[in-house]
């Protein structure tokens, strides 16, 4: 056994990662144009269409596959960390790209930031009561007044009375 591995550092002395990868085989693809076109009939993302409704007025296949792109990584993505910036790069288009295609859907990304805050938060709190801080952490907000000022704004109370309903 040591032979075998003796001898096989004898035919490469090169380090482990420049050792050449085996070569994998593709099927020839014809014509190059069809990976793009296979590529651009992905299905589109799955939105609550009363979302879609809320945030621009119209319905989901009456949107761009970016608004639907935006509004599904928002719904599924860690709202703390997810910025324009970051949702145009995830897209693959740049930021000026990304507010033009939704402004031309009627929306704008703060907009449809603040409607998936609620949406989530909604979801969160049919559940069970939960701490102002914890849902604004969740929910992506630095500050849990900034929270609090949203959920006013949202139902028209206070958040400190929807821990009466719980209680």
């Amino acid at each position: 056994m040591k032979n075998s591995v003796e001898s096989h550092h004898r035919k490469t002395d090169y380090p482990l990662y420049l050792h050449k990868v085996p070569e994998q085989r593709r099927a020839p693809s014809g014509n190059p144009w069809d990976s793009l076109e296979r590529g651009s009939q992905r299905p589109l993302p799955a939105v609550p269409a009363d979302l879609c409704i809320r945030v621009t007025d119209r319905a989901p296949h009456e949107l761009s596959r970016t608004t639907l792109s935006v509004i599904d990584l928002l719904l599924n993505g860690d709202l703390l960390r997810l910025r324009s910036e970051e949702v145009a790069d995830t897209l693959h288009i740049s930021p000026t790209t990304l507010r033009r295609r939704l402004r031309a859907d009627g929306t704008n990304y703060q907009s449809i930031l603040d409607h998936v805050r609620r949406q989530r938060c909604t979801v969160m709190l049919e559940k069970r009561w939960l701490p102002g801080k914890c849902v604004a952490w969740e929910l992506g907000y630095a500050e849990v007044n900034s929270f609090y000022r949203a959920f006013r704004r949202w139902t028209g109370h206070n958040y400190s009375d929807l821990k009466q309903l719980y209680i």
